[in-house]
């Protein structure tokens, strides 16, 4: 097990939005988490990250075996664990280059390498991976120079989102909305990269979405139905097919509404 999820309950403001969320993704596992609109899906995402806003009432998050609520963001991605955004923040002055590359040295050396000989070959070995990852999603190679989301149209941002994910390689990504604001090219760009990122890394991925139509280029092996900061229902990928065709109305009714 890699990230396990138990009894979550977390408030924001005084207001309990999670209800006893308990959900477990395994390397090599796609789950895709659907609701409607204030059902608590990106709040799950940001609590996972650890952003200071949402409180942990009860229950734990553990990561490999380890309880990561005491730890910052930071440290969390240290283990594995990746956030691509809804609304992804754009960074001025900072180019995609710069900001992957200090990411990935990071993770690599935990830091900045020792020596300028390291420095050199890391900088040789990371131009080479981020010109193939870059290729895989078909960005044009000036991309790399832009500044961080400064400017980007929608389907840049979510490509740029992906990108970070196949340069650093988590254990488990959390890719909240993928399909926002990206036309149906960029989307099955994005869909396409997924895909090989998982085959080849392995990762366990959690989807969120409102919509099947990610899910049509990304097939899921379990999906699970968030309705009121509620897990309602879980199934495997016709479940979100059923979701299409009929709405959450019923989902809705199975938890009180």
């Amino acid at each position: 097990m890699t990230l396990e999820i138990k009894n979550l309950h977390v408030s924001i403001e005084g207001k309990e939005i999670l209800k006893g969320i308990n959900l477990t993704i395994s390397r090599g596992e796609i789950h895709a988490l659907m609701g409607p609109n204030g059902s608590g899906k990106s709040s799950l995402a940001m609590t996972l990250m650890g952003h200071p806003n949402y409180k942990i009432e009860s229950g734990e998050i553990l990561f490999e075996g380890k309880n990561i609520l005491q730890m910052k963001p930071h440290e969390r991605a240290k283990l594995g664990l990746f956030l691509a955004f809804q609304y992804p923040y754009a960074v001025p002055g900072v180019s995609v280059f710069n900001f992957l590359r200090t990411a990935y040295t990071s993770l690599k050396f935990g830091g900045k390498p020792d020596t300028k000989k390291e420095e050199f070959i890391n900088i040789l070995e990371f131009s080479k991976l981020l010109s193939e990852k870059m290729k895989m999603l078909q960005m044009d190679d000036t991309f790399a120079r832009r500044y961080l989301n400064e400017g980007f149209s929608g389907g840049e941002k979510k490509k740029a989102e992906i990108l970070q994910m196949a340069v650093l390689k988590p254990k488990v990504a959390v890719i909240d909305e993928a399909d926002s604001g990206a036309d149906i090219d960029s989307l099955k760009i994005i869909a396409n990269g997924m895909n090989k990122i998982f085959e080849e890394g392995n990762s366990g991925i959690l989807l969120i979405t409102h919509y099947n139509r990610i899910l049509q280029h990304i097939r899921p092996h379990y999906v699970h139905i968030l309705v009121d900061g509620q897990i309602v229902k879980t199934g495997d990928a016709s479940l979100a097919d059923e979701i299409e065709a009929k709405g959450y109305g019923e989902f809705g009714e199975l938890n009180g509404k």
